[in-house]
């Protein structure tokens, strides 16, 4: 049976915040396999023979995911905010890059909601890695790891993910802007 509020009947409405906006953004980044770098995806450092090529730790979760924040507050891409010729981003944790986009879209009043995010990969497996990814994405978007998704999937043998030759993300986040008093 449905209730006035259009939800069954005895159940609660949904609480709303006070917002004036929300927007959506989606991300995506892709690296090349390198050997001799350390393979560092959502901020875990995973043990894995190759790493991932880049001007920074080359962290395509955490790029796709700011790339995701960036586009939902209208700002653009990483590469323009942090261009992979400048030597202030040369071997960079990607955490610090995503903390400064989180900031960024902050001093517009956006605030981070939620993220949903999908490794590439056919190795190394996320899944036992994917709860510290969650919390290490959740303190760089100053939200609970409740509010953060992080699954996986393999190409089944297809492209250049499916080859082997490197690791995609893609990712998609919910920005807020709150109503001003």
């Amino acid at each position: 049976m449905v209730g006035r509020a259009g939800g069954r009947s005895g159940a609660r409405p949904l609480e709303r915040k006070a917002v004036s906006e929300r927007r959506v953004g989606i991300g995506f980044d892709a690296h090349r396999f390198a050997d001799g770098q350390p393979l560092v995806l959502g901020g875990v450092r995973l043990d894995h023979p190759r790493g991932l090529e880049g001007w920074s730790d080359a962290d395509a979760l955490l790029h796709a995911i700011a790339d995701a924040i960036l586009g939902a507050a209208a700002l653009g891409d990483i590469g323009g905010h942090f261009p992979p010729d400048d030597p202030a981003w040369r071997d960079a944790d990607s955490r610090k890059i995503l903390e400064a986009v989180v900031a960024l879209v902050a001093r517009d009043g956006w605030s981070v909601e939620n993220v949903d995010a999908t490794v590439l990969a056919e190795a190394p497996r996320i899944a036992p890695h994917a709860e510290a990814m969650r919390a290490a994405i959740a303190a760089a978007c100053s939200i609970e790891p409740g509010r953060v998704s992080v699954k996986a999937t393999t190409m089944e043998g297809m492209g250049f993910v499916g080859r082997e030759e490197g690791i995609a993300a893609m990712a998609v986040a919910l920005l807020t802007r709150r109503k001003s008093a």
